[in-house]
């Protein structure tokens, strides 16, 4: 999950229960706040072939300066 303040919820090793009669879902295990930079590589690589299209939204959807920087074209030096 990402939060607000840049960061990320991070689940090593989550344990996922549900009951779908009751439209409920849990997630438990050790969490972690981590910086969206630190994560954002994993989660860049674990996308699929639609992730184009997903890369184009992310800047619309989080608009930070951070995203920029890495998810835009940086120009020739």
């Amino acid at each position: 999950m990402i939060k607000d303040d840049r960061t990320v919820i991070h689940f090593n090793n989550p344990k996922v229960q549900a009951s779908l009669s009751a439209n409920t879902f849990a997630i438990t295990g050790h969490a972690e706040a981590k910086p969206i930079t630190e994560m954002l590589p994993g989660i860049l690589s674990q996308l699929g072939a639609d992730s184009s299209t997903i890369l184009k939204k992310l800047p619309e959807q989080f608009p930070w300066q951070v995203l920029d920087t890495i998810l835009l074209p940086q120009p020739p030096k």
